[in-house]
C-alpha cells in the first residue's frame, strides 16, 4: 500500500494534476482499493486539518498584504531600498534583494514577493543595462525571503502542526532571511562587475532620511507584528487581524492610494490566495493521516536512525530532501506533510524544534529557485514572458549563494535560536 500511495502522487504530479488533487486522489484510491473505508473520511480529514484557530492568521496575512501593495507601499518601499544600496555596484540588482526583504514583511509568500518586486523592478533594470534574463533571474532569488522574514504563513504552519510557538518562529526567521537577502547582495555586486554595468549616483543621508520618512508607515508593519505579539498585546492570529486593518489604515488614511472601489477585488484576491492555500494544506492533512495510519512516519524514523545517531549527517540529509521536495509541492503542503515524520526524529536527536522549523521553510524557500520546477522561476517568467530556461541560468548564482547561507545556519543553529532566546 505504501508504495501504491507514493507512486500514485508522483505520478499524478508528473502528470501536471495540482498538488493538492493528487494527495487527495492517492489517498482515495488507497481507502477505496485497500481498506473499504468511506470516501466521506476525506473530507472529513481535511476539514479537521484546517479547523484551527491558528490559521485564521493566514486569511487576515493575506489580506494586509493585499492592502498594502494596493496602498502604494510596493513603490516607497522600493524607494527606500534604492536610497540604502542604489548608488552601489550593481545597485538596482541589491535594490530587488532589499526590496524583497520589505515586501515579505508584509506579504508572508514567496509568489507574492516576487510578483510585487518583478512587475516593479525588472523594466528599470533592463533600461540601466541589465539583460532581461538576468533581471528576471534576479527576481525569482528575490523572492525567496517571502516565506522566511516575519510574518511568514508557512511558518504558521508550521507552528500549528508542531505545536511551536508561532511568535519564536517569527523572531527566528528574521536573522536567516536577513542573511539571505545579504547574500543576493554580495552576488548581485559581482555580477556587475563581471557585465560591466557601473554605479550610478552616490550616497545621500539626505535621501535615505527622506525615503524613510516616506515609507516609515509601511516599515510599521513588522515592528507592530512581532512587538505585538512580544509585548503581550495580541496572539499570532489577532496581530495578522491587525496587520490587515493596519493596512486598510495605511493605504486609505496615510498614502491615501487606497480606494473604495479597489476593495471588492482586494478582497476577492485574498479570498481565493486564502482559498488556495487552505485547499492545499487540508489536501495535505489527508496524505499525511493516511501516512500516518500506514506507520510510514515510524518506519522512516527508525530508518534514519539506523543510518546515523548524528544531528548534523540527519540535518544534511533533510536539507536535500527539503531542497528537492520544495521543487514539486507548495511549501506549506510540504511542511504538513513532512513535519510529523521528521519531526520526532529530530527531537529525538536533540536538535530544538524552533530551529529544526526554521530550517526547514529556509529550505523550501530555496527550493522555490531550485529547478526543474521551483515556483519562484514560473512566477518570474510569467511576469516577464522570459523562457523559464534562461531563468534558471540566470538564477544560478544566486542559488549557490543561498545554499552556502544554507549551510552556515545548519552548522551554527545560534543565527536561529539566538534571538528568540534573547526576546524569551
Amino acid at each position: 500500500m505504501e508504495a501504491v500511495l507514493l507512486c500514485t502522487f508522483l505520478g499524478l504530479t508528473f502528470l501536471g494534476v495540482p498538488v493538492a488533487y493528487a494527495l487527495g486522489l492517492s489517498v482515495s484510491v488507497i481507502l477505496y482499493q485497500y481498506l473499504n473505508i468511506p470516501q466521506v473520511m476525506i473530507t472529513q480529514v481535511m476539514y479537521s486539518g484546517i479547523d484551527s484557530f491558528s490559521f485564521m492568521a493566514v486569511p487576515f496575512f493575506m489580506l494586509a498584504g493585499a492592502f498594502m501593495s494596493a496602498g502604494g507601499v510596493t513603490k516607497r518601499l522600493v524607494n527606500f531600498a534604492q536610497s540604502l544600496v542604489g548608488s552601489f555596484t550593481g545597485g538596482l540588482a541589491q535594490v530587488v534583494a532589499v526590496s524583497g526583504m520589505f515586501f515579505a514583511a508584509i506579504s508572508g509568500s514567496s509568489a507574492a514577493t516576487t510578483a510585487a518586486i518583478g512587475s516593479t523592478m525588472v523594466d528599470e533594470m533592463e533600461k540601466k543595462g541589465y539583460r532581461r534574463e538576468l533581471a528576471t533571474g534576479i527576481v525569482a532569488a528575490g523572492g525567496t525571503v517571502g516565506i522566511v522574514i516575519p510574518p511568514s504563513i508557512t511558518l504558521v504552519v508550521f507552528g500549528v502542526i508542531a505545536g511551536t510557538s508561532i511568535g519564536d518562529l517569527f523572531v527566528g526567521g528574521l536573522v536567516p532571511g536577513l542573511l539571505m537577502g545579504f547574500t543576493m547582495c554580495i552576488v548581485s555586486y559581482f555580477i556587475a562587475k563581471k557585465e560591466g554595468i557601473p554605479a550610478e549616483g552616490s550616497f545621500s543621508v539626505m535621501n535615505v532620511l527622506r525615503s524613510f520618512k516616506e515609507s516609515f508607515w509601511a516599515l510599521m508593519t513588522p515592528v507592530i507584528i512581532i512587538g505585538g505579539i512580544y509585548g503581550g498585546i495580541f496572539t499570532p492570529t489577532e496581530a495578522a487581524a491587525v496587520a490587515a486593518v493596519y493596512g486598510i489604515f495605511v493605504g486609505f488614511f496615510i498614502y491615501k492610494e487606497l480606494t473604495l472601489k479597489q476593495f471588492p477585488k482586494i478582497i476577492f484576491q485574498a479570498v481565493m490566495g486564502t482559498t488556495m492555500i487552505m485547499f492545499i494544506v487540508g489536501a495535505a492533512k489527508v496524505f499525511g493521516w493516511m501516512l500516518t495510519n500506514l506507520e510510514i512516519p515510524h518506519h522512516i524514523g527508525e530508518y534514519i536512525v539506523s543510518l546515523t545517531s548524528s544531528p548534523i549527517v540527519f540535518l544534511l540529509l533533510m536539507n536535500v530532501l527539503l531542497l528537492f521536495i520544495g521543487t514539486l509541492i507548495n511549501a506549506s503542503a510540504a511542511i504538513v506533510i513532512l513535519t510529523p515524520i521528521f519531526l520526532p526524529v529530530a527531537i529525538k536527536l536533540g536538535i530544538d524544534p524552533l530551529f529544526f522549523g526554521v530550517l526547514m521553510v529556509v529550505n523550501l524557500a530555496i527550493g522555490c529557485i531550485t529547478p526543474p520546477v521551483g515556483l519562484d522561476l514560473f512566477v518570474a517568467s510569467a511576469i516577464t514572458k522570459v523562457p523559464l530556461e534562461k531563468v534558471m541560468k540566470a538564477s544560478t548564482p544566486y542559488l549557490i549563494a543561498l545554499l552556502a547561507s544554507l549551510l552556515l545556519m545548519t552548522f551554527c543553529p545560534a543565527i536561529i535560536t539566538t534571538l528568540p532566546n534573547l526576546l524569551r
